[in-house]
């Protein structure tokens, strides 16, 4: 009677170390594809937050210009009531709390031309006049 012989694989109990690094690679050029697609939402949603806002501010100065008569000297104006009016009387506090800074932590900024404002956000390069400005 012949002998079998019986051959068996040997099975593998773990990774060799070029799976893992292959594994890891691909993980990391994934997770590099969504930081990228996720950055450009951010911004994005900086500028709609500081749209928003800015929204609310020229309401208020509106509702603010048309109880009193005339437009604040400042943004404070609107949360908290001026030394300087003719009538204290006819203010009437616009914002719960003080105006906000922009989503890059910068104030907004307010400027009177006369009997109308200019509002604006300088946006993320923090410069005004300049293409990345935000107004409502």
């Amino acid at each position: 009677m012949k002998k079998r012989t019986i051959r068996r694989s040997r099975s593998r109990s773990a990774f060799t170390l070029m799976e893992v690094l292959l594994v890891l690679i691909i993980i990391v050029v994934i997770a590099g594809f969504g930081i990228r697609a996720l950055s450009g939402t951010f911004e994005s949603a900086k500028k709609n937050q500081a749209k928003a806002m800015l929204g609310i501010l020229s309401t208020s100065l509106k509702e603010y210009q048309f109880q009193v008569g005339a437009l604040p000297s400042a943004l404070d104006a609107l949360h908290q009531q001026p030394s300087d009016l003719a009538d204290p009387s006819q203010w009437v506090q616009k914002l719960d709390k003080p105006v906000p800074a922009d989503p890059w932590n910068r104030p907004y900024e307010y400027k009177l031309n006369g009997t109308t404002f200019d509002l604006r956000s300088v946006g993320p390069d923090g410069q005004s006049g300049t293409q990345d400005d935000i107004t409502p």
